[in-house]
């Protein structure tokens, strides 16, 4: 009774959007949604724009072609509160997710002037995408992680002539940029630091640090020669000295960060080429699911994919022939386990639009899970089901989804992979190294063909990255494979592979019994 009054309460919330108008702005790298004034979001993502070329200008970062996919795609809400709510409860003002399906953010568009802002949030997590894009066979130690993306992420244009200035200190991490005691450089620069919740903002703080002293500090040789030194292989002790006496390290530290004014990079507007942004108003059917869409984008549990289905389906129905609204409808369907209903609208969005990839996976996807639930094992079957995964990979074969979905159509099958399958998802992860998820599927391919060096260079960013699970099966990994070798390291992944799906059959059971 209560869940049917959740439900219902939910479906008045979603009709407020079906009827403003929203706009796409559409840029090299980015893709940004929002209903406001179409020449404020077409000025907004020329800036985001303009943020990435100027990391490839200061970096010296080639500008490599991009799959339309696999840009960043912007959903901009009313406010904080909005965010709160697609987040799941309190979190930040605005967030980021980079992931194999296509990079996308959440910001608000009134984020009530918090210095840690949606604006920061975005470009600290763009950072990392950056850096993990840009260098995805280096290992960074989490301190240079967090510090670059600090340093980057507090980036700002200045009135008047709309500069663009990088290096100023974030004043959100001010309790921890000077705790030396709790944070020593002896204990930073260790690959794995274990801090703890309350070590957090201390890591956060001397991380942005040690990147501005180097970077502005003058010490970007000893910096290029510890990173350097860590990736040939070296101790974290031998790769230290790059910085002196550690001890000596934390007292320059300090002093550098005493100084007052520390120095910034500034880049005027017309020193790197935006490019065109082009702009579109959504159609009726896009603007009418778009609620819908952007949940649905965020990722739902199952509570949350009976409320989204039921947005969708309302928002989308006198839009059958809108591929917008039937791709999102298809995708809500999908979520909330109705295969059949998410392929029928999966066709639909292939009648209006036959060169749909997202569509076209969604069909794909649909009848791989009733076949999977069917324990199908004719090959034939199968091979239709694959083909679809084969269009849109043929239509983009730069988009690494398609090469994934191809690749775990063989699991779901109960079938042995074929290398070419195994050879199409790394393709995919040198498409998306920044997802972690398909970094580790890629290690786990790696070990069993024995490419040992590039299972190490897979699992070693999960491993040492900045956003590694408690577990860390990826560091349990690299130490088996070190110390015996490549048959331990891959029975460490079926264990925690084994011990997950068991901690899933629990979680079923217990609901059941409940």
């Amino acid at each position: 009774m209560f869940k049917r009054l959740f439900i219902t309460a939910t479906l008045l919330l979603a009709p407020s959007l079906a009827h403003a108008d929203w706009y796409e702005a559409s840029s090299k790298h980015f893709v940004v949604y929002s209903d406001e004034n179409p020449e404020k979001l077409k000025a907004y993502t020329e800036k985001l724009e303009r943020f990435d070329q100027t990391l490839r200008f200061l970096t010296g970062t080639p500008d490599k072609p991009l799959s339309p996919m696999m840009r960043v795609h912007v959903f901009v809400v009313a406010n904080v509160g909005e965010i709160q709510r697609l987040y799941g409860g309190s979190g930040p003002a605005g967030f980021f997710d980079a992931r194999a399906t296509g990079p996308v953010a959440f910001v608000p568009r009134d984020d009530g002037g918090n210095s840690l802002n949606a604006q920061t949030i975005l470009q600290h997590e763009y950072g990392h995408s950056f850096m993990f894009s840009s260098w995805p066979s280096v290992v960074f130690p989490k301190w240079f992680v967090e510090g670059f993306a600090e340093f980057v992420g507090t980036a700002f244009y200045r009135g008047g002539d709309d500069t663009l200035v990088i290096g100023k200190a974030p004043e959100y991490r001010a309790y921890g940029i000077n705790r030396t005691a709790q944070m020593p450089a002896e204990r930073l620069l260790k690959l794995d630091p274990k801090d703890k919740e309350l070590d957090t903002q201390t890591l956060y703080g001397r991380g942005w640090l040690l990147t501005h002293y180097s970077v502005l500090g003058g010490h970007a040789k000893e910096l290029g020669a510890y990173i350097q030194a860590l990736n040939e292989g070296k101790s974290v002790e031998e790769a230290n000295k790059a910085f002196g006496s550690l001890g000596q390290l934390d007292a320059k530290l300090n002093a550098y960060g005493a100084r007052g004014a520390l120095p910034t990079i500034a880049v005027p507007a017309g020193k790197v080429q935006v490019g065109e942004v082009t702009m579109r108003r959504l159609s009726a059917g896009e603007a009418a699911t778009m609620k819908a869409r952007i949940y649905s984008t965020r990722g739902v549990n199952e509570e949350r994919a009976k409320m989204v289905v039921e947005w969708a389906r309302q928002a989308a129905a006198p839009y059958a022939n809108d591929p917008g609204a039937q791709n999102e409808l298809a995708e809500a369907e999908f979520d909330a386990k109705n295969y059949a209903a998410a392929e029928a609208a999966a066709d639909r969005a292939l009648a209006a639009d036959p060169n749909s990839i997202h569509a076209l996976l969604y069909k794909g996807m649909a009848q791989q899970a009733i076949a999977k639930d069917a324990k199908v094992t004719d090959a034939a079957r199968w091979k239709a089901i694959r083909s679809w995964f084969i269009k849109a990979n043929k239509l983009d074969p730069t988009y690494p989804q398609p090469l994934v979905l191809f690749y775990q159509s063989y699991e779901a099958a109960g079938q042995p992979v074929p290398k070419m399958a195994q050879d199409g998802l790394v393709g995919a992860y040198t498409y998306a190294p920044f997802d972690d998820g398909l970094r580790f599927q890629v290690g786990r391919v790696l070990l069993e063909q024995g490419n040992i060096p590039g299972a190490k260079i897979a699992f070693e960013k999960i491993a040492y990255g900045p956003h590694q699970s408690g577990e860390n099966v990826s560091l349990k990994v690299l130490d088996a494979l070190d110390k015996d070798g490549k048959e331990a390291a891959l029975k460490v992944i079926a264990d925690a592979e084994a011990k997950a799906k068991k901690a899933e059959e629990d979680a079923k059971n217990k609901k059941k019994a409940g």
